[in-house]
């Protein structure tokens, strides 16, 4: 285990606030939720919070300070009274273990002082550490269990965010903020809101919302443009128009120019769906419809058109 210090990036005479502030850009920047492609990121996350739970508790940290404990907040073993460098004092295989009392207790035992008191050197975490299997301390409280639950939205609340109340397992209902710019399938976490531990102490699970976008009949999502066929008269598609256009935040006034096809698209910048700090556009594309019943005007009027034009759009397909 490192030095708590090295693992913070602070000096020891840091301020308890430089730890805390410390601690916390690490921990947000290291979160595994953060970095699902990096293996080590539960490995990055878990040794900053143990280097935080030496430094940000006062007594811990005077004592590791002290040399009292180690890295893991573990007494530092530094021998058997009785012993120096050189070996047992006294003269006697047995000397130096005059004191000492090898066995278990009754309370659950492993290696302990005679003399008892504080001054007597308790080896339990040694044992305890072999018996559990564990490394870096005795093990913390399990936790709850998470709860998993799936919540559906518009595509208008996915780019602008939206609030829900969904109901627990439990029962319970609670309010759950979903941010502007989440797309498809993505997981919002409710910290402490999930099952309770089943170990005294133990940490509550969380509350893992999984976010579905309704389909939406006019617009398609492409990354974080959205595309959208917009109908038009075959007149405004000549002499060109100004029509509305509806967007996820309301209808805007759309010029179409002069002779345009179907198929043409006009992109509307800044209308798609949010990425940060920018945004993705709305992608209109043009498409000429024709009445449902034809007339008898507009058939005269290509028919004359017709031999006058010199144009066959098919000329090169």
């Amino acid at each position: 285990m490192r030095d708590p210090y090295v693992v913070l990036g602070v000096g020891r005479s840091a301020t308890e606030a430089d730890i805390k502030k410390a601690f916390r850009r690490l921990a947000k920047a290291h979160h595994p939720d953060r970095n699902p492609t990096d293996p080590k990121a539960r490995d990055t996350f878990a040794e900053i919070n143990n280097a935080y739970e030496i430094l940000g508790d006062a007594d811990k940290r005077k004592k590791f300070d002290a040399g009292e404990i180690d890295a893991e907040g573990k007494p530092r073993f530094t021998g058997f009274e009785g012993f120096g460098a050189g070996g047992p004092r006294g003269g006697g295989a047995g000397a130096g273990f005059e004191n000492f009392h090898f066995g278990f207790d009754q309370g659950g035992g492993g290696f302990r002082s005679a003399r008892g008191g504080p001054g007597g050197f308790d080896a339990s975490d040694i044992f305890s550490d072999l018996f559990s299997g564990g490394r870096g301390g005795p093990r913390k409280p399990r936790g709850g269990a998470d709860v998993k639950i799936e919540a559906t939205i518009t595509l208008a609340e996915a780019v602008k965010g939206t609030s829900l109340r969904v109901t627990l397992p439990s029962g319970r209902d609670v309010e759950v903020k979903i941010p502007a710019g989440i797309a498809e399938g993505q997981t919002v976490r409710l910290k402490g809101q999930g099952h309770p531990s089943p170990a005294p102490g133990g940490p509550p699970g969380d509350v893992l919302v999984s976010v579905h976008v309704r389909p939406d009949r006019r617009f398609a999502v492409e990354g974080n443009d959205i595309r959208l066929r917009l109908p038009i008269r075959l007149d405004e598609a000549v002499l060109g128009a100004k029509v509305r256009a509806p967007t996820l935040e309301g209808a805007v006034e759309l010029t179409i120019p002069a002779n345009s096809s179907s198929g043409r698209t006009l992109r509307l910048r800044g209308k798609g769906l949010p990425s940060g700090d920018t945004r993705g556009d709305l992608l209109v594309t043009l498409e000429i419809v024709l009445p449902p019943q034809a007339s008898d005007e507009l058939k005269a009027l290509m028919e004359r058109w017709s031999e006058t034009l010199d144009f066959d759009p098919r000329k090169d397909f």
